[in-house]
């Protein structure tokens, strides 16, 4: 963490962390489809087990996935790779990492609603979204609240380190920097949503053109290449 950045560096941040927020959303779209919360993903599902009851506590009622599991866990892991790099360590550091890892989570889960084609910011709203079915203030699930205050709660507690609010600042700045941009995010959904469309036309898919045909015993046996031993 720079000590004291220039404008330039927190613009700088604030693109970076929103356009990796950004790929984050179209790789679930592109993996997950209309199908949230890893709903027809090939992954485990707990509800009733303690690590998910705590889970569902802090996540509205959600359930553990392994997906997400990974999920939540990888861009965690990737936020601290500067400490790994040869950044400095201090609860500064640490304080400003993790508010902005709380507040990215939520722009992540946004974009994935405004971009993907089942929803739109049209259908982002309680009752659409079986996953965020709890409470909602305003047009906004309450995970996406607690994240904020949990964002601005941790950057907070930099002053004791510093002796002022200045990674607060930064962090508040951060999140109108994210509320900008998704706002622009929202307003170019509708040409996403068109190449999403496009490129999942009748007849443009080409993987028959990259693996094998099925064998007569394999059509016979109502068996799929996939599913070949």
């Amino acid at each position: 963490m720079i000590a004291n950045p220039s404008a330039l560096d927190l613009i700088g941040r604030v693109l970076f962390l929103f356009g990796y927020a950004l790929l984050f959303a179209l790789a679930e779209i592109e993996i997950e489809g209309e199908h949230g919360w890893a709903e027809r993903l090939p992954t485990w599902f707990r509800v009733t087990t303690p690590g998910a009851r705590l889970f569902g506590f802090f996540l509205g009622g959600k359930p553990l996935t392994g997906y997400h599991l990974v999920m939540f866990a990888l861009p965690l892991w990737s936020f601290h790779i500067g400490f790994v790099g040869g950044a400095p360590w201090s609860w500064a550091a640490e304080a400003t990492t993790l508010a902005a890892y709380f507040v990215w989570l939520a722009t992540w889960d946004l974009l994935w609603f405004l971009l993907n084609p089942r929803y739109g910011w049209a259908r982002f709203r309680k009752g659409e979204i079986w996953w965020h079915g709890r409470t909602w203030i305003g047009r906004f699930p309450i995970d996406y609240w607690g994240g904020l205050v949990t964002s601005l709660a941790i950057a907070a507690t930099a002053r004791l380190a510093t002796g002022d609010f200045g990674v607060l600042a930064r962090q508040v700045a951060l999140v109108a920097g994210f509320a900008a941009l998704t706002l622009l995010a929202n307003v170019g959904a509708p040409a996403y949503m068109r190449w999403h469309a496009h490129m999942r036309r009748p007849g443009s898919d080409e993987r028959n053109m990259v693996f094998p045909p099925e064998s007569p015993l394999d059509e016979a046996q109502g068996r799929s290449k996939f599913e070949r031993p």
